[in-house]
């Protein structure tokens, strides 16, 4: 069920109307009085953005200083009206210069109102894209004087824009040069035990793009997931070479993606958007190949002196190298004195965060560079708890290396006037929430 919104209403921190728009008659105009005084007045506002009261529902989002309310009298999707704040937020932020706050809803009323008829159609939602409602609502918002004012691009045929099926890339577009930047981001999460067994372990992933191409391609990108390898054989009628398949799970994709393609095919297929965007998100939990391993030895030697030892080893390719490694190991709170002694990179004590922070600004493949520290302890006598050792964590970036194991098989371009284009395909490696215990 769609938002069927009756009422929208702009308030700051005050309980103040900036602005309101009426799209039905089955609300009141007091309504907002009695969120003043059931929500705001009694100071609930942080306990739960949906409420209820005489029969209206209340979905209530804040913004900077201002609270953009959403009254609804049946039921409705609360996701979507959820959704549609937040677009409708981005929207005015781009007419606005990127600022969204009482001043700029002041500055901006006859703007604000024309948008919001454009938007919302009797409490239903329609085209909130910045790109499209600029090409026939060219009204200049003000602007604050921090903010940086982008150039505008007309475009002549706006209504095709609005009705055809490509709303997000605009016609006419000229580049000297025809490139594509592919950027597969992964972020490891790990939680290891002491005893080197793995207790938890993931990888979240982004498909990034950024597209300089002239006219209105069509793209189409290969992976080597299980799935669609499977289904590719299946259509050629022929066992697949490609080597080493993946399982994604929790796939989500840009909106420019040909889904139904996708579910009979099983490829990636869309004409991109102009620029940077995020092409899809993936999530892997089978088949890790985890970048680093650590294997860490902490003795504690009486009540005054600990003995660190912590080997690090990188997993990756010999060719390859991790660049800005931290190794954070945690050390009781009651440390005096410590000493160190690294095979590579530097280690210092730091007591904002009762750590050893071990740093390595270029780590190499294969290696297994070493730590050791002897921490000296303050003996109190009020302090007769056991230390509670929180995990090792780490940090660090791998470039051109995916812990997943995804590659990209191929990214064909395809463009009536058949231009000859240029592909950049990158893989980065972070961690996420990398941890052992130790």
């Amino acid at each position: 069920m769609p938002v069927s919104a009756s009422a929208i209403y702009f308030l700051n921190l005050r309980g103040d109307v900036l602005i309101n728009r009426l799209y039905r008659d089955d609300v009141g105009g007091n309504m907002v009085d009695a969120f003043r005084m059931h929500i705001m007045q009694t100071k609930e506002l942080g306990t739960c953005p949906v409420r209820q009261i005489g029969g209206c529902s209340f979905f209530y989002m804040r913004i900077s200083n201002v609270y953009v309310v959403i009254v609804v009298s049946g039921n409705a999707n609360v996701a979507c009206a959820f959704k549609f704040v937040v677009e409708a937020v981005n929207l005015f932020k781009s007419y606005f210069g990127g600022a969204f706050d009482e001043d700029a809803i002041r500055n901006n009323f006859v703007l604000i109102y024309e948008l919001l008829d454009e938007i919302m159609d009797f409490g239903y939602p329609q085209n909130l894209s910045p790109e499209i409602l600029k090409l026939y609502i060219t009204q200049e918002g003000v602007r604050s004087p921090f903010s940086s004012k982008s150039a505008d691009r007309p475009v002549p045929n706006a209504t095709l824009q609005v009705t055809g099926a490509v709303g997000w890339r605009r016609e006419g577009l000229v580049y000297k040069k025809n490139e594509v930047f592919l950027d597969i981001v992964e972020s490891v999460n790990l939680l290891m035990s002491s005893k080197g067994v793995v207790l938890r372990c993931d990888v979240t992933g982004k498909v990034l793009m950024k597209c300089f191409l002239s006219g209105m391609p069509d793209l189409k990108l290969g992976l080597n997931d299980k799935i669609g390898l499977e289904k590719e054989s299946e259509l050629k009628s022929r066992p697949s070479k490609s080597g080493k398949t993946i399982e994604l799970d929790d796939v989500t994709f840009h909106q420019c993606v040909n889904l139904t393609r996708f579910n009979s095919e099983k490829t990636v297929s869309f004409v991109p958007p102009d620029g940077e965007f995020e092409l899809m998100k993936y999530r892997i939990t089978e088949g890790v190949n985890l970048p680093f391993r650590v294997l860490p030895t902490i003795k504690e030697l009486g009540r005054t002196r600990v003995e660190v030892n912590v080997k690090v080893k990188s997993v990756f390719g010999a060719k390859m190298f991790a660049l800005g490694v931290v190794i954070k190991i945690p050390v009781p709170k009651q440390t005096a004195k410590t000493s160190f002694q690294v095979t590579a990179g530097r280690a210092k004590y730091n007591a904002a965060i009762d750590c050893l922070v071990w740093k390595i600004r270029k780590f190499p493949g294969q290696t297994e560079p070493t730590m050791s520290a002897e921490i000296e302890l303050i003996s109190t006598i009020a302090e007769k708890k056991s230390w509670t050792r929180p995990p090792i964590q780490m940090e660090f970036q791998v470039p051109m290396f995916t812990a997943s194991g995804l590659r990209v098989r191929f990214l064909k371009v395809w463009e009536k006037s058949g231009y000859n284009t240029v592909e950049w395909v990158r893989y980065i490696t972070k961690a996420g929430s990398y941890e052992i215990r130790c």
